[in-house]
């Protein structure tokens, strides 16, 4: 099968050697994705809500340069510095997949790579027939 790499074209990718997306037939795996904006800053400081918003909406355009939706998620990753936030990075979650339903995690880590961020999400996906 054909490999596919996506990337955001943050200045990450190629220092740290990994793509925003990777697609293998009908595989798309998501990396870890953050609430950063298209002028490459945090979206949403101190708003575990808002962070989660729009890493989905990073994971959502991931998804849609290789070919896939959110409907094709199979599976998320939640990594949050606050379990105790997890109500409001939940909602954020429930917003995209309340009706998808994928299986997921959310746990709660010491820290991310920058102490702004507060939730980190990874996705993946199957894109049927």
């Amino acid at each position: 099968m054909q490999r596919q790499n996506f990337s955001s074209s943050t200045q990450w990718e190629p220092i740290v050697g990994y793509s925003r997306a990777v697609r293998i037939g009908p595989h798309v795996h998501v990396s870890g994705t953050t609430a950063t904006g298209p002028d490459g800053k945090i979206v949403g400081i101190g708003d575990p809500y808002a962070q989660a918003m729009q890493t989905l909406r990073n994971i959502e355009s991931a998804l849609q340069r290789s070919g896939a939706s959110m409907k094709d998620v199979v599976r998320t990753r939640m990594f949050v510095v606050d379990i105790s936030q997890w109500e409001k990075i939940g909602l954020a979650h429930g917003e995209f997949f309340r009706d998808i339903r994928p299986v997921t995690s959310m746990v709660q880590v010491s820290a991310l790579i920058s102490p702004e961020i507060l939730v980190e999400i990874e996705a993946d996906a199957y894109v049927g027939e």
